[in-house]
């Protein structure tokens, strides 16, 4: 087995809780796929400055999941986090070639409150 780093990309307003989810979320994915996680790294860059309130970086990767992947992702947590994912790739620190497995964990209810977001 080889180890693998879990980045949890937090969007909420209790960076303790969310540190505390992405090592649950990491630790559980890993035994799922047999593998072990080396260190759980929790990043804010990505959050914008308001929890639940839709930034440029976060509308745009949402277009381009729905565009490229038909994936759907929420304005809130989801949307963010793919932000930073499509961040840390553009900027090298996930460098070219990394295996990397996106853990999505829903939001699609929440896209009807931010329809005008995307008019």
């Amino acid at each position: 087995m080889w180890p693998s780093q879990a980045v949890g990309l937090g969007a909420a307003a209790n960076p303790g809780m969310t540190r505390a989810a992405v090592a649950k979320i990491a630790r559980q994915t890993a035994q799922r796929v047999g593998r072990e996680t080396r260190t759980n790294v929790l990043e804010l860059r990505f959050a914008g400055p308001l929890c639940g309130v839709p930034d440029e970086g976060a509308l745009a990767a949402i277009r381009m999941g729905a565009e490229l992947e038909a994936m759907i992702t929420d304005p809130v947590y989801e949307g963010k986090s793919l932000a930073g994912l499509i961040g840390l790739a553009r900027s090298g620190e996930i460098p070219p070639g990394s295996r990397v497995l996106y853990v999505h964990l829903g939001g699609a209810p929440a896209l009807d409150a931010y329809r005008k977001a995307f008019a």
